[in-house]
């Protein structure tokens, strides 16, 4: 469906109002205006709390504002959630770290003195629900709410220290509910005590309206008056909200002006790079400054992936990543790589950012490429996942034209972040017509290393999958990748990107490619066909479709067997799934059987989301007399065994039956 501009032509699901998020300008003077962007959340408390910190950070980089005093982001919590959400933590941990610094947050805690109908004395276990923010040593207010000056000259104050001291600041305003939760509950239930206090008490508006009227500022008919015309300005506000309608959808404007809704065919984008391109590329980012001292092993690294770029053979992984980021800097798009140790890499694979031995000075080769070129920022997170991955999501989702990537240490260690994930990664286009072009890096494979170093939960992603929402990848070479990195800026919109990244891919000799791999004419394929079969593809009796690292082990123990009548297809990406290619590719096997082959347990990995399409497929080429059939692990309710040998013999045991 095409975007003419009006939102109900938008294509989207929506939201409640209450989670809906808003901008507006606001004027306070003939020459100051100033714009307010309230972000779009979910009900999942805390959970916007660093994706807005992470907008934040996104603006004041793209305004160029190196003290980061003119953006400033205002988070607004209740006080259950401010001392019970952990998110709380990681975003005041966030505030003063170099890469995720945003010059302080103002924090307004509506202290209601309650939860849903949970006392503070049950819900936290020190006497202020704002005791968190001590670790951070930023100060704290605790303010009247039945003050308004006094919560006026708190909010002024706490501006101030921030300008002032480039830190967080929290405002504990005590407050509390006249009504419960909500108009329809019945807080006395719960609190009788309480609420026959709040019952007897005059409303702050009373209260205020009364201390004025006894210091002379207004007369009891003046304020009644105010009282009078406010409710008449909210009921005619209330009847034109009723036949409301937006004059145009906004959000494809500003920084996202130039993007589109995406087509409904398959646009791969323009992803190539010339061959002499990148040897210049690959010469300047393995070099270092003459007095610069690289560790030995280090030395050693640079001078093989230098060598590997001139001759235009053995590319491995992480050098077909750094000729995706350095092509990129140089055609004008920054790189933002964060996540636990992702300047060396968790598999000492990336080594993006180089240490002097002597000094531990730090250089970062792609950050020298050439004048006038975009830069990559390399951060080394502390250990969250939730608070990060929340950060990276909201500066994606405020800047277009930045690569934006975070790296799980390992994959399932995605799943602290799950919250961010379902409610923000996976829905957030659908639900506040926010586009996000986040990639993900979860490394994956089964290699022996027990349940929480073996799979990224990649049903997981693929359950979350629906009306095109994300992008979930599994790619077998350097090339792939260095194409679909490419890919997510070379397209006119954005979908977050979830990439099934390797371990021990990243040194295998077999997952290499050649230079033409990246050059004119190539581009990222969603299948890899076989290539070592013939165009007489009769003699073919199985088809073995896979996806990831055991397509390496299959083809050796084809190769070892001499089996010359079995084919192997990968499936590269798996979502959105290549009905068109794959179809084509099985319509040459007429006679063979089809399996799907793969090393995650039968309840996890891509059979529950694979197995209906591959059998459409089958069926619109074959009718009824095909059906594609399941080998790999049993069901489990672990994702791994934890004994390297039961490994070993699992292992063993699916390759046999998949190539046997």
């Amino acid at each position: 469906q095409e975007a003419s501009g009006e939102p109900g032509e938008v294509l989207g699901s929506g939201d409640v109002k209450y989670h809906l998020g808003a901008s507006a300008d606001r004027k306070l003077s003939a020459d100051h205006k100033i714009h307010i962007s309230l972000s779009p959340n979910p009900s999942h408390l805390e959970a916007v709390n660093p994706v807005v910190l992470g907008k934040v950070r996104a603006k004041q980089t793209m305004k160029g504002n190196s003290d980061r005093l003119e953006v400033m982001g205002i988070l607004l919590h209740g006080d259950a959630a401010f001392s019970g959400q952990g998110l709380v933590s990681e975003t005041f941990e966030l505030s003063a770290l170099k890469g995720y610094r945003t010059s302080g947050t103002i924090h307004l805690v509506i202290n209601n003195q309650i939860g849903f109908t949970t006392s503070p004395s049950l819900a936290r276990s020190s006497p202020y629900c704002s005791d968190i923010a001590k670790s951070v040593q930023a100060p704290i207010f605790h303010v009247n709410g039945d003050n308004p000056d006094a919560v006026f000259k708190v909010c002024r104050l706490a501006v101030d220290y921030r300008q002032r001291f480039s830190r967080d600041v929290v405002i504990d305003i005590f407050c509390y509910r006249r009504h419960g939760h909500n108009e329809t509950d019945e807080p006395a239930f719960t609190q009788p005590i309480m609420y026959k206090a709040i019952k007897n008490r005059p409303t702050t508006r009373q209260l205020y309206s009364k201390q004025l009227i006894k210091e002379g500022h207004l007369s009891k008919a003046e304020s009644d008056q105010i009282a009078a015309d406010f409710r008449v300005r909210l009921e005619a506000d209330y009847k034109i909200s009723m036949d409301y309608t937006g004059d145009k959808a906004d959000w494809l404007e500003g920084e996202w002006a130039g993007m589109e809704i995406p087509p409904s065919q398959y646009r791969p984008g323009e992803t190539a790079t010339s061959e002499s391109n990148l040897k210049i590329l690959g010469d300047t980012i393995c070099s270092v400054p003459k007095e610069f001292i690289v560790h030995p092993r280090l030395k050693k690294l640079l001078e093989k992936r230098r060598e590997s770029i001139i001759q235009g053979l053995k590319i491995d992984w992480a050098t077909g990543e750094a000729l995706a980021f350095g092509s990129l800097l140089l055609e004008g798009n920054p790189v933002r790589l964060s996540g636990q140790d992702v300047s060396r890499g968790t598999f000492s694979q990336r080594h993006a950012a180089l240490f002097d031995q002597k000094t531990e000075e730090r250089f970062i080769p792609l950050n020298n490429i050439s004048k006038g070129q975009s830069e990559i920022e390399l951060v080394d997170s502390m250990l969250s996942e939730a608070g990060v991955l929340g950060f990276e999501y909201g500066y994606s989702i405020t800047d277009p034209n930045t690569l934006i990537i975070w790296e799980a240490q390992f994959g399932d260690f995605a799943n602290g972040a799950q919250v961010i994930i379902d409610q923000f990664v996976a829905s957030g286009e659908s639900k506040w017509l926010r586009m996000s072009g986040l990639v993900m890096l979860l490394p994956h494979g089964y290699e022996g290393q027990g349940p929480e170093h073996s799979s990224a939960r990649l049903e997981r992603y693929l359950q979350l999958f629906g009306n095109d929402n994300i992008q979930v990848v599994n790619c077998t070479t350097p090339a792939n990748y260095f194409h679909v990195l490419r890919r997510q800026m070379r397209r006119k919109f954005r979908k977050p990107l979830i990439i099934m990244s390797p371990k021990s891919l990243l040194r295998h000799k077999q997952c290499i490619s050649k230079i033409e791999d990246f050059g004119k004419g190539t581009r990222f394929h969603r299948i890899f066909p076989d290539t070592s079969i013939s165009s007489n593809t009769s003699k073919i009796k199985r088809v073995v479709l896979c996806s990831g690292k055991i397509y390496y082990d299959l083809n050796d123990e084809r190769q070892k067997q001499q089996k010359t009548d079995i084919a192997l297809i990968r499936l590269e990406q798996i979502a959105p799934f290549p009905y068109s290619s794959l179809t084509d590719e099985l319509s040459k096997y007429q006679d063979a059987e089809v399996i799907w082959c793969q090393e995650e347990p039968y309840n996890m990995g891509a059979w529950s989301f694979v197995y209906p399409k591959i059998n459409n497929i089958l069926q619109s080429l074959f009718g009824n007399t095909k059906s594609v059939s399941y080998i790999g692990r049993e069901e489990s309710a672990s994702t791994a065994t934890g004994y390297l040998k039961v490994h070993i013999k699992e292992h063993k045991s699916i390759i046999s039956n998949a190539i046997n």
